[in-house]
């Protein structure tokens, strides 16, 4: 069965396309089908999350899953949050990961709290006007680091030091932060919702 994936992220969809595998599900990048990316006008992962995947659904007549995720830094309220894509372009930067971290360590000379979030929430619906959208929510608190380490990933991945592991996402192999992740938990939740409600 192909479900669409309202992102282009290819990280985020060769992630998600492993940790989706298991159902049989094939994930298809919503550009590939001429998907017009959704307005995401909303200050929740959620609410944004179920707007993508409506707006995919729409555009396909296809079943849809969104993820919308991001970086919360407790000693910034929680933010970036839902702005985490476009952090760094707050300061000056071009929109980018690189640029995003580079941000974010700016931002965080100083600051003795590093303890951070990194939050995904999944949305499914059958159809864009499902009801009762699917959704799933994972989390995976850690604490910035100062510097970037390690090589793998996307993202926020290079500091983002986990204490269960000793080491950065972008240190653990993929599989390892697969299954850690927040997109991990999340993905292994809406798997469990989907045989549940709708196999």
């Amino acid at each position: 069965m192909d479900l669409v994936l309202a992102s282009n992220n290819k990280g985020k969809l060769a992630e998600l396309q492993a940790l989706f595998a298991p159902l049989g599900l094939r994930l298809v990048a919503q550009g590939e089908l001429g998907v017009p990316e959704a307005e995401e006008p909303y200050r929740t992962f959620v609410e944004n999350a179920l707007t993508k995947a409506r707006n995919a659904a729409r555009h396909t007549g296809l079943a849809a899953v969104a993820d919308d995720a991001g970086l919360c830094v407790d000693a910034f309220g929680g933010l970036p949050g839902v702005d985490t894509a476009y952090y760094a372009t707050q300061f000056g930067y071009a929109k980018g990961d690189d640029n995003n971290v580079r941000a974010l360590l700016e931002q965080m000379r100083g600051v003795a709290n590093r303890r951070a979030a990194l939050v995904s929430t999944l949305v499914a619906v059958r159809s864009p006007e499902d009801p009762e959208p699917l959704i799933a929510v994972g989390r995976a608190v850690g604490r910035i680091t100062e510097a970037p380490v390690g090589e793998g990933g996307f993202g926020f991945d290079p500091v983002m030091w986990i204490e269960a592991f000793g080491k950065t996402f972008a240190e653990l192999p993929a599989e390892i932060k697969n299954a850690n992740s927040h997109r991990g938990q999340a993905a292994r939740e809406m798997l469990r919702l989907m045989r549940e409600r709708w196999f």
